[in-house]
């Protein structure tokens, strides 16, 4: 489930559709140009990242704005569009990529890059009135020269009006048509005046009638996103209910299996064996463990099934959280906030701390229920996770949490959960 940020601004432009046009075609188009780089794509996505890439903002654009509804998933794009090179003068794709980071400020540069397209259709409206204005001033121009040329043949008219009484028709006549003239232009002048009037009522009907329009759009759009979202809660809840039946069964026939053959409780564990030899490698001082803070969502409910194992890459996850703090603070802090989720889920847990350049393992106070393994000299902690997933039994449902990719490939072949390190730092900071 998509959530926002803690304390963040709540802001106009926090849905995708309510972006201006430009800005929201250049977001689907830097997601759909990074989009087989993104890590935990939807189905749907994923489909659409195997496109050509001049296809995927075009058939795809609707699945990709869905998505991007996820805050996780809308993180992880913009680190990746991050790394492509940028447009500073493109005041468009600079809000684009704001609005994936939400860097600080990025409503306002949403807003302006929405502002700057408004501001381009305005200057291409007033310079079509200028260009009929300037028709306008023409016509009247050639109005004023034509009454200026009939004054000035009237005058020559009445000046050689006494030698050239002979010639008085021909200068009447000449009169007329230089009368006419006048009268023509100005009449086009007074169409000209016209045609200016209607193209700007017909200018402003025809904005009227686009911005009615996208709202009809948007109205539609809304409602088609509400409809595909309570279709798909029905299709979840439909297919938890038959996994929770399925599971239900399993357990069921699990415990009456365990009755019938009267099997008695497990002792130990099998990464028991991995732990011990690591502990041999070090110093004379047995490591101890830590609690752990609550956790919600996902990863608690996969710890709280049954005989759950918890491995936690120690430093990657404290490196993500606390990186400005010593490793000790960090190894302290972690620690310390475990404990409540292992109280509460039951689930088997280790975190291992890569000692490989150290002679000596570090003294920690560890609460029950959480064993603190270090690495052995010269060899790193991903091996040591390595070779407590593998000492796991299939079917066990083992998390291990980590963000080395490394790491993760190889717990996913092994059958292994994989949980990020902010997942877990999310779940913490909830408790």
């Amino acid at each position: 489930m998509a959530t926002h940020p803690v304390g963040s601004d709540a802001s106009p432009y926090d849905d995708l559709a309510a972006l201006p046009d430009g800005v929201r075609g250049r977001v689907l188009a830097l997601t759909a140009e990074v989009l087989p780089l993104v890590a935990g794509l939807p189905p749907a996505v994923r489909r659409v990242a195997g496109f050509a890439p001049n296809r995927r903002a075009r058939l795809g654009g609707s699945a990709i704005g869905e998505a991007l509804l996820d805050d996780d998933l809308r993180e992880r794009v913009a680190v990746q569009v991050a790394a492509l090179a940028t447009k500073d003068d493109d005041r468009v794709e600079v809000a684009a990529r704001a609005w994936l980071s939400r860097e600080d400020g990025w409503s306002d540069l949403v807003g302006q890059a929405g502002s700057t397209a408004e501001d381009v259709r305005g200057g291409r409206d007033a310079a079509e009135l200028a260009r009929v204005r300037d028709r306008l001033e023409a016509a009247e121009q050639a109005a004023r020269e034509a009454r200026a040329k009939s004054k000035a043949q009237l005058e020559e008219y009445k000046t050689e009006n006494a030698t050239l009484r002979r010639k008085l028709g021909e200068s009447r006549t000449a009169e007329r048509q230089a009368r006419e003239t006048a009268e023509e232009a100005l009449r086009l002048a007074e169409e000209a005046r016209a045609r200016t009037a209607a193209l700007e009522a017909g200018q402003d009907k025809e904005l009227r009638r686009l911005r009615a329009r996208v709202e009809q759009l948007e109205a539609e759009q809304a409602a088609q996103r509400r409809e595909e979202r309570r279709t798909s809660r029905a299709d979840r809840d439909e297919a938890t209910v038959r996994a929770r039946l399925l599971l239900d069964s399993v357990i069921e026939a699990a415990a009456g299996l365990r009755r019938e053959l009267a099997l008695p409780a497990v002792s130990g564990a099998p990464g028991d064996r991995v732990e011990a030899e690591l502990a041999e490698s070090g110093d004379d001082r047995a490591p101890t463990t830590v609690s752990v803070l609550t956790s919600g969502s996902l990863l608690e409910q996969v710890l709280s099934m049954p005989r759950s194992r918890l491995l936690i890459d120690g430093y990657n996850v404290s490196k993500s959280a606390w990186a400005q703090s010593s490793l000790e603070a960090q190894r302290q802090r972690l620690l310390r906030s475990i404990a409540p989720l292992v109280s509460r889920t039951g689930a088997e847990t280790t975190v291992v701390f890569d000692a490989a350049n150290l002679t000596s393992r570090p003294v920690v106070a560890a609460p029950r229920g959480v064993k603190v393994v270090f690495s052995p000299p010269g060899v790193i902690a991903d091996d040591v996770l390595r070779d407590l997933v593998a000492a796991e039994p299939p079917g066990r449902a083992v998390v291990v949490v980590t963000d080395d990719q490394a790491v993760v490939r190889d717990a996913r072949a092994a059958g292994s959960r994989v949980a990020s390190a902010a997942a877990l730092i999310e779940l913490l900071d909830r408790g």
